[in-house]
């Protein structure tokens, strides 16, 4: 066989095996379009908790993540990755110097998009108002991503299945619930169309006030409201201490007369959520089970 006709087939043979180990392209939504990228990204850099909190469910550390993440359940590998700025103000000279394939953002980065796409490709994953739904919706938008859909599914099934157990329980005792939001001496009530929403519409307690004005801080209100809605569960997220700014605050604000004369607080009804998983990480798939689990755990008790 002449020379050039081995080169030839050598040549042959290499161009296939190397188009074995082309990657290919993969192709997965966000909130707001499809992204495409030209192969699964190895260097991400996350500015949103509840994306981290994901990717970390998924196995994926990213490589530059937002600090501090204000929630207390994520492994020591992430505290690993390199701080590139907070949430709202990332470092975008850090940013570069990671060289990531992939720039993940949420709702509090989001106006930060078109500065960071000179970066790299950036994902807009920012969870919305149904923070249950979208949260499973980005869940397999990752696994899209990553090539990882077994273990995005394996992670849906399981948090659907926790929430329509919940739910069966919540609906065979009956019951109402209001959603309060402390912020020092500041309260606010959230209706089921809002970002705590979900406790309503996926876990099935039943709204003890209709028509709750929906926006991003609550509707504001007062002891005298929360003492007239009088639900059978005050559902409570603390807002300074999610942020890292009194941890106990809630507490000390319900503290009153007037709550103590209210039927569920003498049934012990109310529930003091964490408030980092509810208020910074909505719709990560740990925060989502965490919120979950505590959730039945106090029914539990009841």
């Amino acid at each position: 066989m002449s020379l050039l006709k081995n080169a030839f087939i050598a040549g042959a043979i290499f161009l296939g095996t190397a188009g074995f180990a082309i990657a290919d392209p993969v192709t997965f939504a966000t909130a707001s379009d499809d992204v495409t990228l030209d192969a699964a990204p190895e260097r991400i850099v996350a500015l949103d908790v509840a994306a981290i909190d994901t990717l970390v469910a998924l196995g994926i550390t990213p490589g530059g993540v937002v600090s501090p993440t204000f929630v207390s359940y994520l492994p020591a590998s992430v505290e690993a990755s390199t701080s590139v700025g907070t949430f709202f103000e990332p470092d975008l000279e850090k940013i570069a110097g990671l060289g990531p394939d992939l720039i993940v953002v949420g709702s509090r980065a989001l106006a930060m998009a078109d500065a960071l796409g000179k970066i790299a490709p950036v994902a807009d994953m920012s969870v919305g108002t149904d923070a249950y739904r979208d949260g499973l919706a980005r869940l397999r938008a990752y696994g899209q991503m990553l090539n990882k859909m077994p273990e995005a599914e394996a992670l849906a099934s399981a948090l659907e299945a926790r929430a329509a157990q919940l739910r069966s329980q919540i609906q065979a005792r009956g019951g109402s619930a209001l959603i309060l939001m402390t912020n020092g001496p500041k309260l606010s009530v959230f209706g089921p169309n809002s970002r705590f929403g979900w406790l309503h519409t996926e876990l099935g307690f039943s709204p003890a006030v209709e028509g709750i004005t929906e926006n991003r801080h609550g509707e504001a209100v007062s002891f005298e409201y929360i003492a007239k809605a009088n639900p059978d569960w005050l559902l409570v997220v603390d807002r300074a201490a999610a942020i890292g700014d009194g941890a106990g605050a809630a507490q000390a604000t319900l503290d009153t007369p007037l709550i103590a004369e209210t039927s569920f607080a003498k049934a012990g009804q109310i529930i003091y959520l964490s408030p980092a998983e509810l208020y910074i990480a909505s719709g990560g798939v740990t925060s989502l089970g965490r919120t979950m689990d505590e959730v039945a755990a106090a029914l539990n008790q009841h």
